[in-house]
């Protein structure tokens, strides 16, 4: 029978449907395990599809991600593909999900304690949550004080980003601005009044009433003279005028209590405004 060099032959076609069957990207080992022909011949043999599907112009690529082969679509559908998947879902990673899984990507082995280092901000919730996601897992321990657990990324998330290996990810140099782009960012900052420079300006405080102790103190800091350690002129105390009150609150503290009840009946007299309260005074002598 003549080989016709626009079919495929029998390995090809079990290549193709093992691959479109696997719910994730199979191992050219198990591959070559499966059809019993050697890892290189699968690989050439994958190699050859790929380049057969993009020549065709096909709607999908066999392109190899995590350590196997799988089937996606051809990036040129990704438009009709987020229609179709992405409608009415609401799946998507946060941003600070997004942030700590690119620290785990690039930084991996890490503990949960370095990424939070970084990121300023505890991480605890969000580690739990790209664990169950299957994108980070356990992967050892520090050989530290502690033996804190470390983190990595999983082969989903290789998956996920359609890449082979954690080394294919992009180099983080082309992300970072040059200096100028640097420099320039600072100057607009400090012109702009950069918030994290900013400094608290404390509330005014209203003035204290005329005649109380915040008010004299503050009389006191603007005239050095009224200060408490310049000796003051003592004030004039008139004796003769105490002396005719307290006697008035004797008299009529006799009357009322030994007269038995006091004008309002109810037999206590306040001496407290008549200057001699918590005086022992003494009634007359009884007969």
């Amino acid at each position: 029978m003549e080989h016709n060099p626009g079919r495929l032959d029998e390995v090809d076609r079990a290549i193709e449907a093992l691959v479109m069957v696997a719910d994730q990207p199979v191992e050219p080992s198990v591959l070559a395990q499966l059809l019993e022909i050697a890892v290189t011949e699968v690989e050439r043999r994958c190699a050859a599809l790929a380049a057969r599907y993009e020549v065709g112009d096909h709607g999908f690529q066999l392109v190899r991600v995590a350590g196997g082969y799988r089937y996606q679509s051809h990036p040129d559908q990704v438009a009709y593909v987020e229609r179709y998947v992405l409608d009415g879902q609401s799946g998507k990673l946060s941003a600070a999900a997004l942030e700590t899984l690119a620290i785990v990507a690039y930084k991996q082995p890490i503990s949960r304690a370095q990424v939070t280092s970084i990121r300023g901000v505890n991480v605890d919730g969000v580690m739990r949550t790209l664990v169950q996601r299957g994108l980070v897992a356990e992967i050892g321990h520090d050989p530290g004080p502690g033996q804190a657990t470390l983190y990595g990324t999983t082969a989903l998330f290789l998956e996920r980003l359609g890449l082979d290996r954690v080394e294919d990810l992009p180099p983080l140099g082309q992300f970072v601005p040059g200096g100028d782009v640097v420099e320039t960012l600072e100057r607009t900052l400090l012109a702009d009044g950069d918030p994290r420079r900013r400094t608290r300006t404390p509330a005014a405080r209203p003035d204290p009433p005329a005649g109380s102790d915040a008010a004299l103190d503050g009389d006191r800091a603007l005239h050095p003279d009224t200060r408490p350690d310049v000796p003051q002129t003592p004030p004039v105390i008139d004796l003769t005028d105490r002396a005719d009150r307290a006697d008035r609150a004797v008299r009529t503290w006799g009357d009322q209590v030994w007269g038995g009840v006091d004008a309002a009946g109810s037999g206590v007299v306040d001496l407290t405004d008549s200057g001699v309260a918590g005086a022992e005074l003494g009634g007359p002598d009884e007969a």
